[in-house]
């Protein structure tokens, strides 16, 4: 097959002007394919961080609760109901909740993700938390996320400067006493973490041991699996028991499926595939019609049916790499604009790569073989 490959290049750089039209379509195709992935990914992966950064074993909720962005409280007295259990160590209640934060210069509100926690033990794998996490003791006192969007205010900025920065809160004036490196998600552009009474204070409404997620950590050597198969069976059925890869795939589960933005992104790539196998198939179609009499003279000296196949796949396969090369380096360069244009976590990994490759590969493969079916027409008694 490697000796027929001349032939195939030969025939797709006849014509040039056709050849740079079937790559730039595949180009564009996989450009479409590698955006769709790519922001889908940043999807799951964005709003996960804060579970993947989560220093335990197992998670409570609210059965009621879909999603971060959507939590029901539950009582602390569940949380604490699970210290019964010999294979518990220690359990950490977490609250969560969004409110207004009015920018410092413009007075414009943006809602805000705050998190609190008990200072004592620093549960959450965050740059800039642990060097700081005593300061979130004092009264109203945050840090703030320096991944944030611009549109909270130069919080970052005025902060490195040493200045004392305060913003509103709530209706609560609180001051930023350290940053930490969350970064922005789909459900939250900008983040804040302090202490549970800072957060209640915040929250004046709340009330008091209605939490919003329990973790909880085991003893050393304890399965994680089998704790929480029997905390499920121990606990009331009105709280969801999940060991934390399970809270992170759950998270994932509301955002595929729960919502029209997994299936948008989803449905994008299909539709740069299918865009893709009709560009190619256009060109190797016009490709055969064009040479049909000589793909019949092909035949009449002997060559076979599978031959002149694998003529048409290999030129698939050339305008397959060819055209992938461009669409990555594009791509690469939309993924660094998006990237400083939303926050958000696009970055090119290995695995969705050679996923795109391996569907432009298919996509032509496909278009070659449904082209193909012309040359089956090519009966030299009849051109001839």
């Amino acid at each position: 097959m490697i000796g027929k490959i001349p032939l195939a290049w030969l025939q797709l750089k006849r014509e040039k002007t056709r050849l740079a039209v079937a790559l730039a379509g595949i180009a564009f195709a996989d450009i479409l394919m590698f955006m769709q992935l790519g922001f889908r990914d940043s999807l799951y992966y964005s709003n996960v961080r804060f579970h993947s950064s989560l220093q335990g074993d197992i998670v409570l909720i609210n059965n009621q609760s879909s999603a971060l962005l959507s939590m029901k409280s539950f009582s602390q007295r569940r949380l604490y109901k699970a210290l019964d259990l010999q294979a518990v160590q220690s359990v950490h209640p977490i609250y969560l909740d969004y409110t207004a934060w009015k920018n410092p210069l413009t007075g414009r509100p943006r809602n805000i993700l705050i998190i609190g926690m008990n200072p004592a033990i620093n549960i959450l794998d965050f740059p800039g938390i642990q060097e700081n996490i005593d300061k979130i003791k004092l009264p109203d006192v945050v840090l703030y996320d320096r991944s944030s969007r611009q549109e909270y205010g130069p919080i970052v900025a005025e902060f490195e400067q040493g200045k004392t920065v305060t913003a509103e809160v709530e209706n609560r004036r609180i001051k930023v006493g350290g940053l930490f490196t969350l970064g922005a998600s789909f459900g939250a552009d900008g983040n804040l973490i302090t202490s549970d009474l800072n957060f209640l204070r915040i929250f004046s409404q709340r009330q008091r041991g209605l939490i919003d997620i329990g973790l909880i950590r085991l003893k050393p050597g304890a399965d994680a699996t089998l704790a929480a198969q029997n905390l499920r069976n121990y606990l009331p059925q009105d709280i969801k028991v999940l060991t934390k890869q399970e809270f992170i795939d759950y998270e994932k589960n509301y955002w595929a499926s729960g919502t029209a933005i997994g299936f948008i992104f989803t449905l994008g790539t299909v539709m740069g595939f299918i865009v893709g196998t009709v560009i190619v198939y256009q060109i190797l179609y016009t490709e055969v019609a064009e040479h049909l009499a000589e793909y019949a003279t092909l035949k009449a000296i002997g060559y076979t049916q599978n031959y002149l196949l694998f003529v048409i796949l290999q030129e698939a396969l050339i305008l397959a790499i060819l055209g992938y090369m461009p669409g990555l380096a594009i791509t690469l360069f939309l993924y660094n604009r998006a990237r400083d244009a939303t926050l958000l976590p696009v970055f090119m990994s290995l695995g969705r790569a050679i996923m795109v490759l391996i569907l432009t590969i298919l996509m032509c493969f496909i278009s070659g073989t449904i082209a193909v079916r012309k040359l089956r027409a090519a009966d030299p008694a009849d051109i001839f």
